[in-house]
């Protein structure tokens, strides 16, 4: 099923934005327990249910066009969102290929890619693009390929290089990320990278994520969830940005957290490239409202319990402490401390 595209939204000023009935239930709540503890929770990236967001490859859901409008506007700012390290042009070229391959066998009505040997063309409807270039020839598209082909598709993406053992964040493009910098974690390795996360390094779990990943192989890409919190539907909560948001956390109150806080979800994927033998790092945000959530009762009383269950760690690290009472306060209102069933499904 394809979805309806939203022309009109914002995620800045006005924050004209909401989820249609269809984005709430097809929504990936991350929650299938009332307890949460960070963990690698890594699963084979194949073809989810129909009309999920793991359905294909790339999500391409109702808010596309509001998020590539917002992803243009942030780069226009702030070029330096996207940047890659010289070695990484190989990547970006796999980068490039996998994309358009997966949005077109996705949803064909709305991307067309034609190839005759090294010379593509590349059609995206939505956004009213034609592209005739040369693959492997940098010069014949108006930007980089990471940039060209990012600038279509929603979610951040970073690219990883894997040597010496290691996997080093060498390129990415990254505008709705959730308080981190691609300028300064550029070059990081992996374990350099996840350094500011809480209790999951005495546990061991970059460590053993980090041979997982070493051994990825091509074809067989893997996902996971994770979540964290933001008011208002912005999506650009970078640190470069911190004066125009870092404020809004105080402005939250019992009376107004329904409306205000929204649970920011990332479905994390990986892929290992042919060509470059890099590994696609892609971070797709999913923003929904606690009134939004509300509407499927069994998510509003588990992340009441996950709220006031979080340990104190991972409520700092993920920046919720000025407004997570608030939230708890709004919440319990649907949690009348019945059972509720294991997993994620709204029923």
């Amino acid at each position: 099923m394809q979805p309806t595209f939203k022309t009109d939204e914002t995620f800045r000023g006005s924050f004209d934005y909401a989820n249609s009935p269809a984005a709430i239930q097809r929504f990936p709540f991350p929650f299938p327990e009332d307890r949460y503890m960070y963990s690698v929770n890594i699963e084979p990236h194949g073809a989810g249910p129909a009309g999920s967001v793991t359905e294909h490859p790339f999500d391409i859901d109702e808010h596309y066009i509001g998020e590539c409008r917002e992803r243009a506007l942030v780069l226009a700012r702030d070029p330096g969102r996207c940047m890659a390290l010289p070695h990484m042009m190989q990547a970006q070229w796999d980068t490039l290929e996998l994309m358009m391959a997966s949005l077109v066998a996705a949803y064909p009505a709305h991307f067309t890619l034609t190839r005759d040997g090294a010379r593509w063309t590349w059609e995206n409807r939505l956004l009213g693009l034609r592209q005739d270039f040369v693959f492997g020839d940098a010069a014949t598209l108006p930007c980089a390929p990471l940039e060209y082909i990012t600038r279509q598709n929603q979610g951040d993406w970073v690219l990883m290089d894997h040597r010496q053992d290691n996997l080093f964040m060498d390129a990415g493009m990254v505008t709705t990320q959730a308080d981190w910098s691609l300028d300064f974690d550029l070059g990081m390795s992996f374990s350099e990278w996840h350094g500011p996360v809480p209790l999951a390094h005495e546990l061991g779990i970059f460590d053993r994520a980090l041979k997982y990943l070493l051994h990825l192989r091509v074809g067989a890409p893997v996902r996971r969830l994770n979540w964290t919190m933001t008011i208002h539907p912005r999506l650009d909560t970078s640190p470069e940005r911190y004066p125009e948001w870092g404020a809004d956390r105080a402005s939250v109150t019992r009376e107004n957290a329904g409306g205000l806080v929204h649970l920011r979800v990332e479905l994390q994927t990986l892929f290992r490239l042919p060509r470059s033998n890099a590994i696609g790092f892609g971070v797709r945000c999913y923003l929904i409202s606690l009134q939004e959530l509300a509407t499927v009762p069994k998510w509003a009383a588990r992340l009441h319990r996950v709220l006031r269950t979080l340990p104190e760690e991972l409520v700092d690290y993920k920046g919720i402490t000025r407004y997570r009472q608030a939230a708890i306060g709004w919440l319990a209102q649907y949690d009348d401390g019945r059972a509720l069933g294991a997993g994620t499904a709204p029923g």
